[in-house]
């Protein structure tokens, strides 16, 4: 089994940034790609982006430019650094990891519990 732990939530001004961590226990041997989703009030969950061991990353659209996934393999931990938040990026935030090898065909097998993220305006 994989543990996933996030921290680094909160509630920030829009045009601010956080940091989200997560960390990773358990039998990891297996996993290849990690990656941040998340999930507004009354939408589906969606990707955020994804970070394979070998750093190649992934990310949505709506994030390119502004999110910045990172991974240290060392410590099996991913970060994702969010700047220029919008209300609109408020949502829980989840951890995830998987067998994937490739960021883009990233599916998660493995979820933490999520961390809340607000953005006031």
């Amino acid at each position: 089994q994989v543990q996933l732990v996030e921290s680094g939530g909160g509630l920030v001004q829009a045009g601010g940034s956080l940091r989200l961590s997560c960390a990773a226990s358990g039998v990891l041997f297996s996993i290849r790609t990690m990656g941040w989703y998340r999930q507004a009030p009354g939408k589906q969950r969606e990707l955020v982006a994804s970070i394979t061991g070998g750093q190649r990353t992934n990310y949505a659209d709506f994030v390119k430019s502004r999110f910045t996934i990172s991974r240290d393999n060392a410590k099996n931990t991913v970060y994702l650094q969010m700047n220029s938040l919008k209300p609109e990026d408020t949502a829980v935030y989840y951890c995830a990891a998987g067998r994937t090898l490739t960021a883009h065909t990233f599916t998660p097998t493995f979820w933490g519990q999520g961390t809340q993220v607000t953005v006031s305006s």
